[in-house]
């Protein structure tokens, strides 16, 4: 009787002992291999377990699928998947990896855009980085009544969007990323720098405006608080901008390289060479570069500039008109040396 009774324990300690070792070895071993060192699971807002499942095996980042299966349904996981950026290591447990999934603890993503001119080009250089789609993106930036309230109409709205690295979620939805954007916008704009537009008598957007308009014009950085003083003159005197990047912007054609008198004709608000004053929005997505040239522009008497003959990107300035045509021939006739006809 003692025998079998000591056999049953036995039994039961050895029995033990195999589930203990089997869960130990199921949530604590190493399981995911040399595939998942800097993988990043992306998993949709919409994404299910099963989808989970096939990232990790396709990726090849987890050894054993059905051990990190079996895993995820003891804790809990199968109905609690959460959209994000997750980024794995090798050598991770499944208890490891799923404690960060079920957690919800995605790493960020860096958002990077420059050199934008409207608001599609944004949201396809955006989309490729985020989970929000180019049409979603676009699509709240064509609607007005998604941020007027913040001050901002459809042709101003890409002033709320300040060149430079962000870091995000990357599950962040179309309205996600421009509230964290606006954020950043009235980061961006501190009471000085307020403070120094309102002493040229422009708003933020305007300033905005203006500075796109300087980004695309100079080439060099050191030149755009004086093109920036030459434009803030011309507005104090009511003198047109008779800006080419606005030209480029009315005939959607950023090809062109000369400017000519048919391309002034055209029939556009943004035409700064028939109708006075700024546009109704920038021309480009402003930079901090150009923002500040605008804020910090140089005061001067000039009213003109024209590209220096020798293509090197710097302007000649002009006080008077007589002048200023003399250096813009200049620049003409070596257009025409170098047969740049548009």
């Amino acid at each position: 009787m003692r025998n079998s009774i000591r056999n049953i324990l036995l039994f039961l300690v050895i029995l033990t002992t195999i589930v203990v070792w089997f869960f130990y070895r199921m949530f604590f071993f190493p399981n995911t291999g040399e595939s998942a060192a800097g993988y990043s699971l992306l998993i949709a807002e919409d994404a299910g377990f099963e989808e989970v499942c096939d990232s990790l095996s396709a990726a090849g980042a987890v050894i054993n699928i059905n051990s990190f299966r079996n895993a995820a349904g003891l804790r809990g996981y199968t109905g609690n998947v959460k959209p994000g950026h997750y980024l794995l290591d090798e050598g991770m447990s499944n208890y490891t990896l799923i404690n960060m999934l079920r957690a919800g603890l995605q790493e960020p993503v860096m958002v990077i855009f420059n050199n934008i001119r409207t608001i599609y080009e944004l949201a396809g250089r955006v989309s490729s980085q985020i989970e929000a789609d180019s049409s979603s993106l676009a699509g709240f930036l064509e609607n007005e009544d998604n941020y007027s309230s913040d001050g901002f109409t459809r042709e101003t709205v890409i002033s709320a969007f300040i060149p430079n690295s962000y870091e995000v979620y990357w599950n962040l939805s179309a309205e996600g990323f421009y509230g964290r954007m606006l954020k950043e916008y009235h980061k961006f704009w501190t009471e000085e720098r307020r403070s120094m537009a309102e002493g040229l008598n422009l708003t933020p957007v305007e300033v905005s405006i203006l500075a796109s308009i300087v980004d695309d014009e100079v080439a060099k950085e050191d030149e755009k608080p004086r093109i920036a003083g030459v434009y803030i003159n011309r507005l104090r005197t009511g003198m047109a901008l008779q800006a080419c990047p606005t030209i480029k912007f009315a005939l959607n054609d950023f090809t062109i390289t000369r400017v000519l008198k048919e391309h002034t004709l055209v029939e556009s608000p943004y035409n700064t060479y028939r109708y006075r004053g700024l546009p109704p929005g920038p021309v480009r997505c402003p930079t901090i570069a150009g923002i500040d040239a605008v804020l910090n522009a140089e005061k001067h008497n000039f009213f003109y500039f024209a590209a220096k003959s020798d293509f090197s990107g710097y302007h000649n300035f002009s006080r008077t008109l007589a002048e200023h045509n003399r250096y813009a021939n200049e620049y003409q006739r070596e257009l025409d040396k170098r047969r740049i006809y548009r």
